[in-house]
């Protein structure tokens, strides 16, 4: 049965990779008591500037910095869409402040992809 898969990127300055590991550790144990099929977080390896396109042109990457990137895979569109609502009336997500945040959420990008194979 093809699931459905919430994809994000984002930058994370090099000196809060630790800070990150651990928010990221905080939220898939959230989204995993929520029900989710998956929560997978990632730090860059093996990525490199493009000619035309990148990961760190897509989000503006300083040296000083890293890209995290993580996905979320849910059952389908429907179960997404719930958990998504119940997820923003968690307490950790309803008084999150993005300045302590170890990340720049707004140069953040993310989507939601139907799984074709």
């Amino acid at each position: 049965m093809p699931h459905y898969v919430d994809f994000f990127v984002v930058p994370v300055p090099k000196k809060k990779v630790d800070a990150y590991k651990a928010h990221a550790k905080r939220w898939a144990k959230i989204w995993k008591e929520m029900g989710v099929v998956d929560y997978v977080e990632c730090i860059a390896d093996d990525v490199k500037p493009g000619k035309l396109t990148s990961y760190p042109q897509a989000v503006m990457l300083k040296k000083s910095e890293t890209i995290a990137s993580a996905y979320v895979v849910f059952k389908s569109k429907a179960h997404r869409d719930r958990l998504w609502k119940k997820m923003m009336k968690h307490p950790e997500l309803a008084n999150m402040d993005m300045k302590t945040m170890p990340f720049e959420g707004a140069r953040m990008f993310f989507g939601g992809f139907k799984q074709i194979a």
